[in-house]
């Protein structure tokens, strides 16, 4: 194998090119991004870079020397647009580039709001790119009225750079509760309570009727019969994998590129990892999105082009920073029945364990870093303290990592 192209240079791809070169590959090597922006971190762009706390050099993955120094064609603000597979071709719009293996690293694209109730309208962002941030970042004069929309962790993150800068925040949630999908009703809770006390206001079990205005949103029409005037809007109502690429291609497609253990593809030239990648796990398939994920199976992915034969198994953590409140999540929730409350030992530090039965699934740690180590190291280890005794107060975290 000499020629190796990767499509989608964000953190997965640019962690599997790295990974190639110091396993030692010496062939061709070619990295194409649609952005014409090194490969940078995403997770600061809606905290400490939308705050102004970081400069777009320090979101970068690496410098520009990087790739030089390693022999790493950049092929950066090319969009590919179509896959030949007979011929072993990708097309840009300057011409096609042969590869031996190919590996599809294209992430996800944040879910807009239809035209049609007003999401086309000036001034309504969704946050997942430079550009998109870059966009909105004007709009946060102080005093001015913000309307998010969603009450995920990004919807969430952006309400507490918002009220930090001094904006009027309002959230709202169709979902019963914000974090629905994704935490315990203690999280929710908890970060409901967090945000009540920096002036955010959370609607819950109410949706968006539509968005007014005539070019640029001025107001905002909800399904509980509220009106609302806003200067701007944030969308944060989910991601979808992007698969268009592998779709046109003829891929199989499972919640994203379907790809085996080892992260190939239908098509056993072509790979997948990162957002855009689902891949068997337990008794169904999975698809993670999240940075470690992306890095994690990247580098797996990496070592298995070159014949490793190695399984990717995840150990799934992320992380969530709102106002002085760091979130540290180990494990996955899906099946809990039950929640284990823990108070951290300072103030406002609390922990959540998911159990399923007696099996200790995931934690959610907000300020409280002890408890979310012995968590993810528990959960790494296969194991899984009584609920009684995480219960108990008086138990030292670190005596269960010795049981």
């Amino acid at each position: 194998m000499q020629k190796i192209v990767v499509v989608g240079a964000g953190q997965a791809g640019a962690s599997l090119v790295a990974k190639l070169r110091s396993l030692g590959f010496d062939g061709e090597v070619t990295l194409i991004g649609a952005e014409p922006v090194l490969p940078y971190q995403r997770p600061p762009l809606s905290k400490a870079y939308l705050l102004g706390d970081m400069a777009l050099e320090r979101l970068y993955l690496r410098p520009e020397s990087f790739y030089a120094d390693n022999n790493i064609t950049l092929r950066l603000g090319a969009e590919v647009t179509s896959i030949d597979r007979a011929a072993k071709t990708v097309q840009l719009a300057e011409g096609a580039i042969d590869y031996d293996a190919l590996v599809l690293t294209t992430g996800s694209a944040p879910r807009h709001l239809p035209a049609a109730i007003g999401g086309a309208l000036e001034g309504v962002h969704v946050v997942r790119g430079l550009a998109d941030v870059d966009a909105m970042g004007p709009e946060f004069g102080d005093g001015k009225s913000v309307l998010i929309v969603g009450g995920g962790y990004i919807g969430l993150e952006a309400a507490a750079v918002a009220a930090k800068k001094g904006l009027k925040v309002t959230l709202v949630e169709m979902a019963d509760r914000i974090l629905q999908r994704v935490a315990a009703p203690e999280t929710s809770d908890y970060f409901r309570a967090l945000h009540q006390s920096h002036g955010v206001e959370i609607l819950e079990s109410v949706g968006l009727t539509r968005l007014t205005g005539d070019t640029r949103v001025s107001g905002a029409e909800l399904s509980d019969g509220t009106t609302l005037e806003v200067d701007f809007v944030i969308v944060g109502v989910g991601i979808t994998p992007g698969t268009d690429l592998a779709e046109a291609a003829g891929l199989e497609i499972d919640n994203g590129i379907k790809t085996d253990a080892l992260g190939r593809t239908s098509d056993p030239a072509i790979w997948a990892a990162g957002d855009c990648a689902s891949f068997p796990y337990r008794d169904g398939r999975l698809r993670l999105e999240s940075v470690p994920n992306a890095i994690d199976q990247a580098e797996c992915v990496a070592e298995n082009l070159l014949g490793a034969e190695k399984t990717y198994v995840p150990q799934p953590w992320f992380w969530s920073d709102q106002y002085d409140v760091k979130l540290q999540i180990a494990g996955l929730n899906t099946g809990y029945d039950r929640i284990i409350t823990r108070a951290g030992d300072k103030d406002g530090a609390m922990s959540f364990w998911y159990y399923q039965g007696d099996t200790l699934l995931a934690v959610d740690a907000a300020n409280d870093p002890r408890a979310y180590m012995v968590g993810k190291r528990l959960i790494d280890g296969g194991k899984s303290p009584a609920p009684d005794l995480l219960a108990d107060p008086a138990t030292d975290l670190k005596s269960l990592l010795r049981a």
